[in-house]
């Protein structure tokens, strides 16, 4: 619109230039885009626009019988003064909850996983027009069953499933991992059978650890046929399909703390998450690392840079950082630098990839300190999820029913930014952090690639709730011509 508009002649020699600010939603229908700073100001409204419109509980049955999820779920082995307890391994995992969830790259199915060892592929199409349905926002009744209609798959697996990845060269293709064993089993959702068209295994160690030290803590797999998974012991195993179900190569921290999430940037980067707090990376493109991807041996890389989140920044916030674990890690797809954590005691950041800076960070109170939450503490670990074109990152409440939407974006208008000035709110939008109300404990979230729609899985239940926008309906009446109102 600016550009349309006339220069005004200025004259005298005390005429000052007539300045005026750019008319941002004219522009946006002008040119047709979205610029960054433009989502950046209408974030704000996105944000309060979501809800809870609609809940699904895993009360599932097969063959006439009760799932076992749906079994564990509904009968709680033990209650003592009216709070649950649920049994717990030497790992730490529950029985029943969410613990993994991802939506292909089109946004066309959702895969869920539970501790119960319960895969399902859900159609989100039929998922979100179920989402007002009256009784689907209530939890079932023990004799009621779920609208299966939404289940594309449902699998049933001796192990829990701690992971679920779908493959981006092939979206038949969801692959799965646990922390009680060191196989992925990946399962083409075509053939509707339960059994795995592939197994990938670790290989045989001498050290003194049985199957379930070995356990798998991620995966991640790649366009170009190479499966990234890490474990309990600071190693990430690295398969090449075509070459056997054996890993060819691995990168290696040099130390035995437990890397709990990893990341591959494209064909640059892996990046690991420690539970002491460090994040490592490898780089693939050359040097060692990229001789071990190259080899046919189990050679081990070490990484490349490892960088503890406290010592990022000389800021006393982030002192606080120290040793604390981390759970999860994603990239943001709005600013691939960016990389978001989350930590064990409930806190939320982003380290910044290019400057190795911790740029934002998000506080919420310590959760065991607030309530009995330490069970969940222990067994789970929060997965967040990016939006795809904002750059808000969606985590569960470490201490409330809840969820919240962290305002991460680049500058330092975002409320989150180490560098965050406060006093320019006066003469800018305000921006601000969004804390959502739910039914149920989340344990994981998801986005859906295009449209933002958010799933998040909750614990006791096992339920999935969706986050959106409410839907309305329109009626329209039909007027009485004669009628002159």
């Amino acid at each position: 619109m600016e550009k349309h508009a006339l220069p005004v002649a200025v004259t005298g020699e005390n005429a000052k230039e007539i300045t005026r600010s750019q008319w941002k939603r004219s522009l946006v229908e002008l040119t047709g885009k979205l610029e960054s700073s433009y989502r950046h100001d209408v974030s704000p409204l996105l944000m309060e626009s979501y809800s809870e419109i609609g809940v699904f509980p895993h009360a599932y049955y097969i063959d006439g019988s009760r799932c076992k999820t749906h079994n564990r779920h509904l009968h709680p082995l033990l209650v003592t003064n009216g709070n649950e307890f649920f049994s717990f391994d030497f790992d730490g995992a529950t029985e029943v909850g969410v613990s993994g969830l991802e939506f292909d790259k089109q946004g066309m199915y959702l895969a869920s996983g539970t501790k119960a060892g319960c895969l399902t592929i859900h159609n989100f199409e039929s998922l979100y027009c179920q989402s007002n349905q009256p009784l689907i926002n209530k939890i079932l009744e023990p004799d009621q069953k779920e609208d299966e209609r939404k289940q594309l798959l449902h699998i049933l697996l001796p192990n829990s499933i701690d992971n679920v990845r779908w493959n981006p060269a092939n979206q038949n293709e969801v692959a799965c991992t646990s922390y009680n064993h060191s196989e992925v089993h990946i399962f083409n959702i075509r053939y509707m059978s339960s059994e795995p068209t592939q197994v990938l295994r670790k290989r045989p160690t001498s050290a003194d650890f049985d199957d379930t030290d070995l356990g798998l803590t991620d995966i991640i797999l790649s366009n170009d046929s190479r499966v990234f998974a890490s474990d309990k012991h600071g190693v990430i195993s690295i398969w090449d399909r075509r070459a056997g179900d054996l890993p060819q190569s691995g990168l290696t921290t040099n130390s035995n703390a437990r890397l709990t999430s990893i990341q591959v940037t494209g064909d640059h980067y892996v990046l690991g998450a420690s539970q002491s707090g460090i994040i490592h990376m490898w780089d693939i493109r050359d040097g060692t690392s990229s001789a071990a991807l190259q080899s046919h041996t189990e050679v081990h890389s070490s990484p490349w840079i490892s960088l503890e989140l406290a010592s990022m920044q000389e800021n006393e916030l982030l002192k606080a950082l120290s040793k604390k674990k981390i759970d999860s890690i994603g990239i943001n797809p709005s600013y691939p630098h960016q990389l978001g954590f989350h930590l064990d005691n409930g806190w939320s950041g982003v380290f910044d990839m290019h400057d190795f800076l911790v740029t934002h960070i998000h506080r919420t109170p310590v959760p065991w300190l607030e309530e009995d939450d330490y069970y969940v503490h222990i067994c789970y670990k929060r997965k967040p999820s990016w939006l795809p074109d904002h750059s808000i990152y969606v985590v569960g409440s470490a201490s409330s029913n809840a969820l919240h939407l962290l305002d991460f974006n680049p500058s330092t208008n975002s409320p989150c930014h180490v560098d965050h000035d406060e006093l320019k709110e006066r003469h800018e939008p305000r921006k601000q952090n969004m804390l959502i109300p739910l039914s149920g404990h989340v344990t994981a979230c998801a986005t859906h690639p295009l449209n933002g729609t958010i799933v998040v899985g909750t614990l006791r239940e096992a339920a999935l709730l969706v986050i959106s926008q409410q839907q309305l309906t329109w009626q329209i009446e039909e007027v009485d011509a004669n009628d002159d109102n």
